[in-house]
């Protein structure tokens, strides 16, 4: 999905629209800043996972990864689409109960999860847990006994295949916090401990290699590397491999610069390894687990922002400052990503400048864009940085006490606050009086 706005995204008015509501009456109505998502645009993106996997007629599931946009009324949007979830918190878990996701469609991941984490999980029934490291089989194995309960468990693997993306977000490296080393024999020594506790089943193997990728080459070797490991365990362990999970990761445009592949061109390819390798050893194809996030809301949402103060001196380029910024959106400074802005107000005007693009909070660093192409621009224009659905929110903070954006859902021009602003009293109602001292 690329970023371009189209005649379709503006309306009578001239304003830019998102599925028929207007931007800038959205901002007025909501106040800035303001995350909106597009309902139509994510359930396309099930809709094209779906298809292709149906297409090659293959046991599948479509995890949705709750860490790049998480809230009430997304997972029940994903439940609406028959979408899996993985969960990486007992934060997670909790609000997916609460908003009524069903506790078999979730998988349980992260590298450190805690016993009181585990035993929300087990006594819940989750799904499947993606079991990391020995200490973990330790938890599972402990609370499996305390609670009188069986569990499903996935073992995560480190490949050793180095995504082509920014080094914060690659994981299949050997040099990795996350999975059992391929290699070193880890994976042989962590199944045999699983394998022989009668209370947990394990179904196959999970991979995660990076985030934001935009060749399927990593994900084809991944998928050989896979199959290799399937092969073994059947060989050496009798082992029918049921799942292999083959993470997420699926890159999406921020610009125009960007390279891109349509998600489902990933999956295909995956398949199609898949297919040929099971081919090779004379296997059964396992059921394909993928664990799309980014690609699944990351260009469905947009924020909006509301233009405050400039700064111009000569020879310097201008300074453009909203009333957001690194603290609904902190992406540019970890990972020096970069986004596009266009005014909601004109979305046809032409750029006449650049400038750059910043927030309110105390730091230097707090840079949106640095080099955004902008119109002429005033106080109390709104503009829209399109593309934020992803990793956003999710890593959004309080920092210099600022309150934390509302979150409106559109859906063929109807509007719902799905979730409201912080207020004031938000930021102090878990605090206590000093009572130490005089």
């Amino acid at each position: 999905m690329t970023n371009q706005i189209t005649d379709n995204d503006i309306n009578a008015d001239g304003h830019l629209q998102i599925d028929g509501c207007d931007a800038v009456e959205l901002a007025h109505q909501f106040g800035t800043p303001l995350m909106v998502y597009n309902v139509s645009a994510i359930r396309n993106q099930f809709h094209q996972f779906n298809k292709i996997f149906e297409q090659n007629d293959i046991d599948y599931e479509i995890s949705y990864a709750s860490k790049a946009f998480a809230n009430t009324a997304m997972y029940q949007l994903v439940n609406q689409e028959g979408g899996h979830i993985d969960v990486v918190s007992g934060g997670e878990i909790a609000v997916a109960l609460h908003a009524g996701f069903p506790s078999a469609k979730m998988s349980f991941h992260g590298n450190n999860k805690s016993l009181e984490e585990l035993r929300l999980a087990i006594r819940n029934h989750v799904g499947v847990i993606m079991v990391d490291n020995f200490h973990e089989i330790e938890l599972i194995n402990q609370v499996v006994e305390e609670l009188d309960e069986t569990t499903n468990v996935i073992m995560r693997i480190t490949p050793g295949i180095t995504a082509h993306t920014h080094e914060f977000i690659q994981t299949g490296q050997v040099d990795s916090k996350f999975g059992f080393d391929l290699a070193s024999g880890q994976v042989e020594e962590g199944f045999e401990l699983l394998h022989k506790n009668p209370r947990v089943h394990v179904l196959g193997f999970h991979a995660h290699i990076g985030s934001q990728i935009s060749s399927p080459d990593g994900f084809n070797a991944l998928a050989v590397k896979m199959m290799q490991l399937a092969n073994k365990f059947n060989t050496e362990y009798d082992f029918t491999t049921e799942v292999l999970d083959l993470g997420g990761g699926f890159g999406i445009q921020y610009v125009s610069t960007d390279g891109y592949l349509a998600p489902e061109k990933f999956v295909e390819s995956i398949i199609n390894t898949i297919k040929e390798q099971a081919s090779q050893y004379n296997l059964q194809i396992p059921a394909i687990w993928i664990e799309p996030g980014r690609s699944i809301v990351g260009s469905a949402g947009l924020t909006l922002y509301t233009v405050g103060s400039q700064k111009r001196v000569d020879g310097i380029k201008p300074y453009v400052a909203v009333d957001g910024g690194m603290g609904d959106n902190i992406r540019p400074m970890l990972y020096d990503a970069e986004y596009e802005v266009v005014s909601a107000n004109n979305p046809r005007a032409q750029p006449v400048e650049e400038v750059r693009l910043v927030g309110k909070y105390c730091e230097s660093g707090d840079v949106l864009i640095k080099n955004a192409s902008v119109p002429s621009l005033n106080a109390g224009d709104v503009v829209a940085v399109l593309d934020t659905g992803a990793y956003g929110y999710s890593m959004a903070s309080n920092y210099n006490l600022n309150l934390k954006p509302a979150i409106v859902f559109v859906e063929k021009g109807k509007a719902q606050l799905v979730t409201k602003r912080q207020s004031f009293e938000n930021l102090y109602e878990l605090d206590n009086n000093l009572e130490l001292g005089d």
